[in-house]
């Protein structure tokens, strides 16, 4: 087991969910979240008060339409009765149109610019997630899966971004509706008017008990959301395998479950926010026919005009969609509650490797690296260094030995401040690199990943990727040491060749020599090879160590390496076991101590028929 994935296993299985049930273990953070969603569309000042406007105003048009509809039949039965004349009629339907006309433009720019700031919200936040994300530490990643950071950067994103177009600004329609309807209502029959609004409390009553359960099964839709991501994710990049050892029944059934589990969620969610829907239409019907009721018998006793009753009706029916969508507007408040809990969990975690406060750019001269009693260990693990002290001066070559779970790639991430160490200090020229600014740190401290990880792009990108502005000669001379320039001169396309995902189009020797390249393209004070030539033959990996004798000159080295042979020219070889250096020196004195150094090397030089008779 190697070190990286050493990290891993310290985490519960399926991974540590640090983003999981946060609005629902603390329900203060999902009114935070509403409140703090609220005022981050107050960034678009202009939007925003647009938006505004047009709700109010498209509110007042609509509340217009009932007392005018209610004039025109009334005249209409005066002209009926020969009572009233014909022009204050078309008078009144003109305005009517008018009305109806300036409501729909209203609601039009309304709808707009909702929409409008909510993209731009969305934006925004989809930015700063992204930037969380590149400057959050490898002991984040570690602990949580990437499908979790996907459904925040999605859906967890999409139920914040509607929560103004949906829920604010629906609501204030609503209350403008309900607020100045019920005011000109009870003014003009305060029975009629009570029992117009009777069904609003009852609705509001059930849009609350229908807020707590919505609230709690979108976060849990989330997570199973989120689970459906890690299955495909895993599948897509793990997709040879699965064919390799035709285990696709397996995967689909293991998807099935994850995708079946989200849908009975989803399809519980659907029954709850229907079920309370239509209870509150039932309420809303009885309500109109109550008022259809005691209104026609004042119309018949002559207490009522027939167009005040219908101004009550229209009033109603004007209601009855904002009313349905109640259900809709308690979603979205519950669904950006969560979901904004869940992402502003992430935008709000403290980034442990930062620059220190008053910190400074490394400034490297004689470029010597050392290390002082270091010690580390991962979160819930026994340290995975301990004690560790050594000093290695430009131009010289370090290497790093040990059996697996030895704490050597552990050690090689301290270095580039990956993590911080827990105990001791290390220094370039005498600076604490905690005390220097991260990117000089990494700009000093190049370390070619055990992982050789390639971007879909060309071969001249992917070598060029911490020099984008670098010359095709410094990309090639980069390419040539690294041992891969003559393969990639014989392509059709040579350095504009596009690799497939993940280098998949590669031999695994050529993505570690790409690797290779790109790092050397850095020129750093201090070079970190992590078992990056495992899948290298030897008389390839030969000609590396050859080829790069000259860059190592004006440099720290450090290799870790399993094969002996890798390490036979370094000027000191450190060889750990749990943590600790237990042997050092060059070759010839780590063999004629007969320790460590000397069993891992007689088990890798002895024939082939002995090492079947050696010991475990």
């Amino acid at each position: 087991m190697t070190d990286a994935s050493h990290a891993q296993t310290q985490t519960p299985q399926g991974q540590e969910r640090l983003l999981r049930r946060t609005a629902e273990t603390d329900p203060d953070k999902g009114k935070d979240a509403i409140l703090r969603i609220t005022r981050m569309t107050l960034r678009y000042p202009v939007r925003f008060a647009v938006a505004m406007l047009a709700t109010i105003a498209a509110a007042l048009t609509q509340l217009s339409i009932p007392v005018l509809l209610g004039r025109a039949i009334d005249q209409t039965q005066a002209v009926a009765n020969s009572t009233g004349e014909s022009d204050v009629l078309w008078t009144t339907a003109l305005i009517l149109l008018a009305v109806s006309v300036m409501r729909g433009l209203f609601t039009l720019v309304q709808n707009y610019t909702a929409e409008s700031v909510g993209h731009a919200l969305a934006h925004d936040l989809r930015r700063a997630i992204y930037d969380k994300i590149q400057r959050l530490p490898f002991s984040f990643h570690d602990r949580t899966h990437s499908g979790d950071l996907i459904t925040v950067g999605m859906l967890d994103l999409e139920g914040v971004r509607m929560y103004f177009s949906t829920a604010l600004v629906r609501t204030m329609l609503l209350v403008l509706l309900i607020g100045i309807g019920a005011w000109l209502l009870i003014s003009t029959d305060p029975v009629l008017g009570l029992l117009a609004l009777s069904f609003v409390p009852f609705a509001a009553w059930r849009s609350s008990v229908t807020q707590l359960t919505l609230r709690r099964t979108w976060l849990q839709l989330q997570e199973r959301l989120g689970v459906l991501s890690q299955v495909m994710e895993e599948n897509l990049a793990g997709i040879r395998v699965v064919r390799a050892f035709a285990a696709s029944d397996f995967e689909m059934a293991k998807f099935d479950k994850a995708s079946d589990d989200a849908l009975a969620l989803s399809y519980s969610r659907i029954d709850t926010r229907v079920r309370s829907s239509a209870v509150m239409t039932l309420a809303f019907f009885a309500a109109m026919g109550l008022v259809l009721l005691v209104g026609g018998q004042q119309v018949a006793a002559g207490e009522m005009t027939v167009g005040s009753l219908a101004t009550f009706l229209t009033f109603m029916t004007l209601l009855q969609l904002p009313v349905r969508q109640l259900g809709l507007m308690v979603n979205a408040f519950a669904r950006a509650s969560t979901t904004g809990a869940r992402l502003f969990t992430l935008l709000d975690m403290e980034v442990e490797i930062d620059d220190a406060p008053g910190a400074t750019d490394l400034k490297v001269s004689e470029g010597t690296l050392r290390l002082e009693n270091v010690g580390f260990g991962y979160t819930g693990a026994d340290p995975a260094v301990s004690g560790i002290s050594f000093e290695a001066r430009r131009g010289e070559t370090v290497g790093i030995v040990g059996p697996p779970g030895s704490g050597k790639s552990t050690l090689m991430h301290l270095i580039p401040r990956y993590y911080d160490v827990d105990e001791g200090a290390i220094s370039i020229d005498g600076q604490d690199i905690r005390n220097a600014t991260l990117s000089s740190v990494r700009r000093s401290v190049a370390v070619v990943q055990q992982d050789d990880f390639l971007f879909t792009t060309t071969i001249e990108n992917n070598v060029a990727y911490g020099d984008p502005f670098a010359s095709d000669e410094q990309i090639r001379d980069a390419t040539a040491s690294a041992q891969l320039h003559d393969y990639v001169d014989g392509l059709p396309k040579r350095y504009g060749t596009v690799v497939g995902e993940r280098g998949v189009s590669l031999s695994g020797g050529q993505r570690q020599r790409l690797s290779i390249a790109r790092t050397l393209m850095l020129e750093p004070d201090v070079l970190i090879f992590d078992d990056s030539t495992a899948a290298i033959d030897a008389g390839t990996e030969s000609r590396i160590r050859n080829a790069l004798r000259a860059y190592a000159e004006d440099r720290v080295t450090l290799i870790v390496a399993h094969r002996l042979g890798s390490l036979k020219h370094a000027d000191r070889i450190l060889f750990l076991d749990k943590g600790r250096i237990v042997e050092q020196g060059t070759h010839e004195e780590l063999l004629s101590l007969n320790g460590r150094y000397r069993e891992l090397h007689d088990l890798q030089t002895r024939p082939d028929a002995d090492i079947s008779e050696s010991k475990p």
